[in-house]
């Protein structure tokens, strides 16, 4: 343990986000990891590993210094603009010092391609601004030193109080109805199968594109629907909502940069981990 300690200095830049907090819970014991948030909250504001970060504001390359991070995990969420800026200091400041970036990109790099799953070598291509953008800061990090990039590609992250759940309950609470997408086939995870993931990759100093999804595929309405049946008794309003009349795939599947048997999961182990 204590050897681990001292190895990697790490910082996780929106680490006050949903999976940036829960990345920084998962690594906190074992590094010295240092984080970012945005909106002063006491428990941020009172840890000395904390720095207040607004991207649309600062300038992120003065948190790296004072860090001098060897490993750099962006979980940033805000402006798409700003952000490109943020990931330009970034991957200077890596070219520089030699660090590692860890990048949380998104099956969305695939949503302009809906006839199939889409795998780690595939060709990204979007049609949504938020695809766009991903693919955008990937391919600049993926001019960087090959051993120096990681690109993690999510699929949708569940977890006991993830904002998609909390999003669900609170519609329910509201009497509204919750969307379902009846032709979507996608994959999921979980927050802690992602944090372990991330800790195995960090360990085991692996760089390239994983797709964390979960190994088998599931229809969106149908899974909602299995998540509804975990979070209330209520009769829940659905609302079909078709974006086309086939089967669209949003799914990002593992083929070359298999993880370990452990660290992989299903949809139905999501669903058991709501359950608890």
């Amino acid at each position: 343990m204590k050897k681990e300690l001292h190895k990697h200095r790490i910082l996780i830049i929106g680490a006050s986000g949903y999976i940036g907090n829960a990345i920084y819970k998962e690594l906190g014991p074992y590094f010295r990891t240092y984080g970012t948030y945005r909106t002063p909250k006491k428990e941020f504001e009172t840890n000395q590993q904390f720095f207040q970060y607004n991207v649309e504001e600062d300038d992120v390359y003065e948190i790296l210094q004072v860090c001098k991070p060897s490993i750099i995990i962006s979980a940033l969420r805000g402006d798409f603009n700003a952000q490109t800026i943020a990931h330009q200091h970034i991957a200077e400041y890596a070219l520089e010092f030699g660090s590692k970036i860890i990048f949380l990109s998104s099956a969305n790099a695939f949503d302009a391609y809906s006839k199939y799953p889409s795998y780690e070598l595939d060709k990204t291509l979007s049609h949504s601004i938020y695809g766009h953008f991903k693919i955008k800061i990937e391919n600049m990090l993926l001019r960087l030193p090959k051993k120096q990039v990681t690109i993690l590609r999510l699929p949708m992250v569940f977890g006991a109080n993830c904002p998609r759940i909390q999003e669900m309950k609170q519609l329910i609470l509201d009497q509204q109805s919750v969307e379902i997408f009846p032709n979507l086939i996608m994959n999921v995870t979980l927050d802690k199968k992602v944090t372990q993931q991330v800790h195995y990759i960090i360990n085991r100093n692996k760089h390239g594109i994983f797709h964390l999804g979960s190994t088998d595929l599931v229809h969106h309405d149908e899974f909602v629907k299995d998540i509804l049946t975990i979070i209330t008794t209520k009769k829940v309003k659905l609302k079909h909502v078709f974006t086309t009349n086939d089967d669209r795939y949003l799914a990002v599947l593992p083929k070359y940069n298999k993880l370990p048997k452990h660290l992989q999961i299903t949809s139905r182990k999501v669903l058991e981990e709501l359950e608890k």
